[in-house]
């Protein structure tokens, strides 16, 4: 299911447009959970809290003081992966939307060919970043998580945390599944840890360092440990 944000300061606006979405993905079988902000401040302080979140957010050229353009390079700068697309009655900014990655840039009211056009690219960019995110679900909420921002994952029991530089994501799973997902770039460092090697700042004794934690290494793994850490540095 595509998590879908719509920011424009014009209820009717973004009413219009949830529905022409829906009538998109109605068309082929596929739904989406909808998340509408008034203001490019609005949504951005809701990702705060947010991140890897949604996938998809169509956002308004013109609105209040922060236009959808700076909205934009703000997502962006936190958000390599998220796909933007711009609506709005104006032409004037259609070069800018490149300089952001956007994946389209409708006029008001949008096409239906035109909404086939994006979700389609939006479908292919999620094929294209498969192996540089790691998904997660937690409830009815599917994460996408950049790798590149991931330091290290905790488990305790059956549940997992994942701590990125920007917040902390907790969800149900095994470690050793986990593992298997995110594939080259981590390393297991004890039985509780998995560690990615480009964030570890130091060992010391029996203890990595990534960022302001200090994780345990175990005897099992230090010896593999030391070999991931030394290729990460040479490879660095």
């Amino acid at each position: 299911m595509l998590r879908i944000g719509i920011c424009d300061d014009s209820a009717d606006a973004r009413i219009a447009l949830r529905a022409a979405l829906e009538r998109a993905l109605d068309r082929r079988s596929g739904e989406a959970s909808f998340f509408e902000f008034s203001s490019g401040e609005g949504l951005l302080r809701w990702m705060e809290n947010h991140a890897g979140e949604l996938e998809l957010v169509f956002l308004d050229i013109e609105m209040g003081e922060l236009d959808g353009m700076e909205t934009a390079r703000r997502l962006r700068e936190a958000d390599e992966g998220l796909g933007l697309v711009f609506v709005t009655g104006y032409t004037d900014y259609v070069f800018d939307g490149y300089s952001v990655g956007a994946l389209g840039y409708l006029m008001k009211p949008p096409k239906q060919d035109q909404l086939d056009g994006v979700l389609n690219r939006a479908a292919e960019a999620r094929l294209r970043e498969g192996d540089q995110v790691f998904l997660c679900r937690s409830g009815e909420t599917l994460y996408r998580i950049p790798k590149k921002r991931i330091l290290y994952f905790a488990s305790d029991r059956r549940q997992v945390s994942c701590v990125s530089d920007a917040r902390t994501y907790v969800f149900y799973g095994k470690l050793d599944d986990v593992e298997r997902d995110v594939g080259d770039g981590f390393i297991r460092v004890h039985q509780r840890y998995l560690v990615r090697t480009g964030a570890v700042d130091r060992l010391e004794g029996s203890q990595i360092f990534v960022g302001d934690a200090a994780i345990p290494v175990s005897r099992a793994c230090r010896s593999a440990a030391l070999a991931a850490l030394a290729r990460s540095a040479l490879e660095g």
